[in-house]
């Protein structure tokens, strides 16, 4: 299981692409993993035949466990195929040589970047697998014994480069994303001079390449041995489900439940909140939603409540910017951010993420309309990526979707501020001096009291809804 770039720790296998003896090719997506709250598809380094999946769909694996062996074309020994699946802390998710080796400390190939040295790679004691069922030959080998850790390793040192920066023979290092655009424009990966750091072949090295016209030549693939089948510790099967008679179900916690029952409970304990309310009149703004449906300006574009709610947060951060902070701690500053990533809650199959729209407060009234569908759908579909749910400054979660009036909502953490959207009713309301139907709404905001005093709270929240009650004021005050 490769480190997918998000400094965790493991990942569960949500489905196989591939099956014993399929023919795999350099960058065909082989499996899906889902990490904190993303799923991840993963990409085989090499051209080979599947040998073996040595986990089943459904599984919760370490990184850097050997998830996948495949056969490239060389005969293994049988110790090397039980050395390649020792749970040794740099084994790497495809083994590319034998564990006597010296180069083993050298960043080997793995199905997402390079993987990691020896020295730089720390896992947690796993327990040993359970034996499997029905006799399989894998059951019968004893359990490999753990290996004391290698001391740490120094950093190789390149040796014998080619004209390109690439140590000859070996595979020129790109991330799947650059080998896939490399591949997309003809570009052979050995004849591209690597800039990034380690000798790393970036985006922008490819285009270089492919704007001097490089001759494409044949790509040297280093051959990894296949992993022998029979020397896998297969994982039991997961236990029959209970009678439906039974009282109680025990549900495992993972993935992307796990992840936000220890980001609200870090939020919760560290930033004090503070949640105030506001009900008010949004008539208006319904009827400018209508309005706009109508616009030809914004034809095919999703016009909804939320998104002037969006826009009128925007324009009170512009009113009040210092509400859009954080806290640094260890500094023992407050970093005011002069940029607006308005994160947005998404209810999705895997539980409640919170990507964000980057740069929001530069956006058009129709570009912010394209990113919060967009992120809605990707979010929905489950491909939403790491990069798209970090560095959020606000967030609003729209309750009102579930008819709830309001709530106290736990601030994402790393965040000055959330705010909670209730559902809009038609309620009798006092206007001009008399009463009449109405659409009314409640916002609740909850914000991190370090940062910002009820004051500052109290004006932010009394903006959005002044926007929101007169929208005009999304002209006047922008």
């Amino acid at each position: 299981m490769p480190d997918v770039g998000e400094g965790l720790t493991e990942a569960e296998i949500l489905k196989w692409y591939v099956q014993p003896g399929d023919t795999v090719t350099d960058g065909q997506v082989v499996c899906e993993v889902e990490t904190a709250k993303a799923a991840v598809e993963l990409p085989i380094p090499f051209d080979g035949t599947v040998h073996a999946l040595l986990f089943e769909e459904g599984t919760t694996v370490d990184v850097g466990q050997v998830i996948i062996s495949v056969q490239t074309g060389e005969a293994q020994a049988p110790e090397a195929a039980a050395a390649a699946v020792a749970p040794a802390p740099a084994a790497a998710p495809v083994a590319a040589e034998a564990a006597e080796e010296p180069a083993a400390a050298a960043r080997q190939p793995v199905l997402v970047g390079y993987g990691v040295s020896q020295a730089s790679t720390k896992r947690r004691p796993r327990k040993a697998a359970p034996a499997a069922q029905n006799g399989s030959a894998a059951a019968a080998l004893p359990a490999v014994p753990a290996q004391p850790e290698a001391a740490p390793a120094a950093p190789a040192v390149p040796a014998g480069l080619n004209g390109n920066g690439h140590a000859a023979g070996e595979r020129p290092l790109a991330k799947p994303p650059v080998r896939k655009l490399a591949k997309d424009l003809g570009i052979d990966l050995a004849a591209v001079v690597p800039t990034g750091e380690g000798g790393v072949v970036t985006r922008e090295d490819v285009h270089a390449a492919a704007a001097a016209a490089i001759t494409p030549q044949t790509a040297v693939s280093a051959p990894a041995p296949a992993v022998s089948a029979a020397a896998v510790p297969v994982p039991a099967q997961a236990e029959a489900p209970a009678a439906g008679d039974a009282r109680e179900t025990r549900v495992p916690v993972k993935g992307v439940r796990k992840v936000t029952a220890q980001a609200m409970v870090n939020s919760a304990f560290t930033a004090p909140h503070v949640t105030e309310f506001i009900t008010f009149d949004v008539t208006r703004t319904m009827k400018l939603v209508q309005e706009l449906k109508e616009d030809p300006d914004l034809a095919g574009l999703r016009i909804n409540p939320l998104l002037l709610v969006a826009k009128a947060v925007l324009v009170a951060i512009r009113r009040n910017p210092d509400v859009n902070a954080s806290w640094d701690e260890a500094a023992q500053e407050i970093v005011l951010k002069h940029y607006v990533n308005l994160g947005i809650a998404a209810a999705t199959p895997r539980g409640l993420i919170v990507p964000n729209i980057k740069d929001a407060h530069a956006k058009t009234l129709g570009e912010l309309s394209t990113a919060l569908s967009e992120l809605v759908a990707t979010a929905r579909d489950g491909k939403t990526s790491p990069a798209d749910m970090q560095n959020g400054t606000i967030t609003i979660t729209n309750v009102g979707v579930f008819g709830v009036d309001t709530g106290t909502p736990i601030l994402n953490p790393g965040e000055s501020a959330i705010l909670a959207v209730g559902a809009i009713k038609l309620q009798p309301w006092v206007h001009k001096g008399k009463v009449k139907p109405r659409h009314v709404t409640t916002l609740a905001l909850s914000f991190d009291h370090r940062l910002i005093d009820g004051e500052l709270g109290s004006k932010f929240l009394a903006d959005i809804a002044a926007v929101l009650e007169h929208p005009r004021r999304l002209v006047t005050w922008a």
